[in-house]
């Protein structure tokens, strides 16, 4: 079983760079993944070695391990542990990305158109008191 390489505690990065503890978590096991220092396969330590190792909570751990799941880097198995998963997931190309930014956009806009909508019928239903 690998072994995990860590740098030090995040606790004084966090206050001088701003970047929140578990993103910077996320950073340190995703580049460890993409790098083949974490081989599919390999367990990642417990929440609680994680939080003693970084310096921080169980619930920032948890955050980190949520992004990871999500980003498909690695699998849990129930009473096991996490796990980097076998095949990591395809990074998405520029012409994809910029396809989802495009669509993202259009969706803001049309939350937006929704939402002046809505003030509008509020102002009409609720009207203050004269």
């Amino acid at each position: 079983m690998a072994s995990l390489r860590w740098c030090a505690p995040l606790e004084g990065v966090v206050e001088k760079t701003g970047r929140p503890a578990y993103l910077q978590i996320v950073d340190e096991i995703r580049g460890q993944i993409r790098s083949g220092s974490l081989a599919p396969g390999t367990a990642l330590p417990s929440i609680a070695q994680l939080g003693e190792r970084f310096d921080v909570s169980a619930s920032v751990v948890k955050a980190a391990i949520s992004v990871l799941r999500t980003e498909g880097l690695v699998v849990g198995q129930q009473g096991k542990g996490v796990f980097v998963r076998d095949s990591a997931p395809a990074a998405v190309d520029d012409a994809s990305g910029d396809e989802v930014l495009a669509q993202l956009a259009q969706m803001r806009e049309i939350l937006k158109g929704l939402g002046d909508r809505l003030a509008a019928l509020e102002s009409a239903v609720f009207r203050a008191p004269k």
